[in-house]
């Protein structure tokens, strides 16, 4: 049996094309009633279940819970990345799909295209003001659909030493040009160390980057036609910018979070880390004997005088199209995320950087210690967090990591720019291979 998706909007059938090209859509309907939009009845009480990684997300939901005893939310832990998507692919081909699900930005398209998200753009009311544009964009996939509400941000940010910095007279660059001239001053002051290194074994870095500097991997048309466009202007040019780098010597090749990457971290032979807001939880056990003298600066700039950064990580809250209580548990993912209870629950035990604007200062954000030098970080964190750009995920996000990890890697230890360019083409053509392969009406940029 085929799901019939004429019900539903132009936007949401574009996602759901490549699904339907290959058959899902019809298993997913029988199992999950997923075209009926009610959401439910929820006159009576209502328990709901709630999938999440993030720890104590159940100290947070037992405060909705103690305010709102006619809707339950129960937390069930799950692992997250590939896993949690796999299975949630699983529970709802078996139509038992829980009706809150924690998902990261970059698996939205994914859960869309097998029908496992529902619309809830009916329960929204004027969420969408409560965010930065750019995050809102994430969520919507670039359609008049919303399918989660943001959770957490993970802007990108430049971090250094300031200790070392003022000893070398390294100047904190404004512009990726300058960057460039500080790798090379730094490399001139301290002989046996580098600003930074370039990290394959996690694209995430390398796609806020690319996000950053223009780049759309993904698109699709109202008609459901995908575009890939991993290779494109905006992300040769970040490819080529680090491959040049690398090349020269001036930037380091290992990969990030081993031994050899802690120990260059707390010594000083890295002299800095372009990364997210999250890194100083990082810091706290990378490099533990270098407390107080880290400071943070927005990214480096493609031109002078503009003002965007690109993101590395962060999470949604959606509801699944099994959610016989959608409303309720869509009011659940709007408290959870706009509340200022519940986003000052979500910093103290949780540790994370909420999504919303409002959260994004206050009392409840302290500086982090190993900032003590820095009184201001979060507010400079909330105006770096404003500025981010929509990020343009597709649905075989996981095929395009898997291949990066590969291609670059092999790239980076070469220390040769024309092996990342080429690097970039593999990812591009194995990712639209994929999508072709699945059934997806794709075509490259």
């Amino acid at each position: 049996m085929k799901m019939s998706i004429n019900r539903r909007q132009v936007s949401r059938r574009s996602i759901l094309a490549g699904a339907a090209a290959l058959g899902l859509t019809g298993t997913l309907a029988a199992c999950g009633g997923s075209d009926d939009d009610s959401g439910g009845s929820d006159s009576g009480p209502v328990r709901l279940t709630y999938w999440s990684w993030a720890p104590n997300m159940e100290k947070v939901a037992a405060i909705w819970n103690k305010k709102n005893p006619g809707i339950t939310v129960t937390v069930s832990k799950q692992a997250s990345g590939g896993e949690i998507v796999s299975k949630l692919i699983t529970a709802k081909k078996a139509g038992n799909a829980p009706d809150l699900i924690q998902v990261e930005y970059q698996s939205l398209p994914t859960l869309v295209s097998n029908d496992v998200l529902a619309d809830i753009t009916k329960y929204a009311g004027d969420t969408k003001s409560q965010f930065a544009e750019g995050l809102w964009g994430m969520v919507t996939l670039g359609t008049d659909a919303l399918y989660a509400i943001p959770q957490d941000a993970g802007p990108l940010m430049f971090y250094y030493r300031e200790d070392l910095f003022k000893k070398h007279g390294l100047t904190v660059p404004k512009t990726w040009t300058e960057f460039a001239e500080t790798a090379r001053a730094a490399r001139k002051a301290v002989p046996d160390a580098y600003l930074t290194t370039f990290s394959a074994n996690d694209p995430g870095l390398f796609a806020g980057l690319a996000q950053q500097a223009g780049g759309k991997w993904w698109t699709v048309d109202g008609n459901g036609k995908w575009t890939v466009g991993i290779d494109d202007a905006a992300t040769k040019q970040v490819a080529g910018f680090w491959g040049g780098l690398v090349q020269e010597g001036v930037i380091d090749n290992q990969p990030m979070y081993t031994p050899a990457w802690n120990n260059a971290l707390n010594k000083g032979t890295h002299l800095a880390w372009v990364s997210a807001v999250w890194a100083p939880g990082v810091l706290v056990s990378s490099a533990p004997d270098t407390k107080g003298k880290w400071r943070m600066a927005p990214l480096p700039q493609w031109k002078s005088g503009e003002n965007v950064t690109g993101s590395w990580g962060g999470s949604s809250t959606g509801v699944s199209t099994d959610s016989q209580h959608a409303e309720a548990a869509a009011k659940f993912a709007t408290w959870l995320n706009t509340d200022p209870e519940a986003l000052a629950a979500l910093v103290k035990e949780v540790a994370i950087y909420p999504a919303a604007t409002k959260g994004q200062s206050g009392d409840v954000l302290t500086t982090p210690e190993f900032f003590s030098n820095q009184a201001d970080f979060y507010t400079t964190a909330g105006q770096i967090a404003a500025t981010t750009a929509a990020a343009a995920w597709g649905p075989n996000v996981n095929t395009a990591y898997t291949t990066f990890q590969d291609a670059f890697g092999k790239a980076s230890k070469a220390k040769k720019e024309a092996q990342f360019d080429s690097a970039l083409a593999t990812v591009q053509s194995k990712t639209f291979a994929d999508m072709k392969k699945q059934g997806f009406e794709v075509t490259e940029a």
